[in-house]
């Protein structure tokens, strides 16, 4: 697994819209497996699920992203990527993940 946590300033439905369409349009194999948002008072959660195919680990990863934002306190943004290995036991091959974070990276 590999992740990525940071607060990010700025509109949190822009931010979000763009993240999705950038992940989508960045992979021809990249897909929206499920999303989630919540809202309570002015607190705001959205959870995505994005998955996409790794040729350097010759199967499917995933990018699960979650934003939450306190009225117009920072958008706290947590990323966390998984699969991208074929051993038994234990992790040989984590390049996938990492790449599918780096896009992430990439756009913010």
């Amino acid at each position: 697994m590999a992740k990525h946590e940071c607060i990010v300033n700025g509109s949190f439905n822009e931010l979000l819209n763009r993240i999705e369409r950038e992940i989508l349009d960045g992979s021809i194999s990249a897909s929206l497996e499920e999303s989630s948002d919540f809202q309570s008072g002015d607190a705001r959660c959205s959870v995505r699920v994005f998955e996409r195919y790794s040729y350097a680990g010759n199967n499917r990863v995933s990018l699960s992203l979650t934003l939450f934002q306190n009225g117009n306190d920072g958008i706290h943004l947590s990323a966390i990527t998984s699969g991208g290995s074929q051993a038994v036991f234990w992790k040989i091959n984590t390049l996938g993940e990492e790449a599918f974070l780096d896009k992430l990276r990439e756009i913010l």
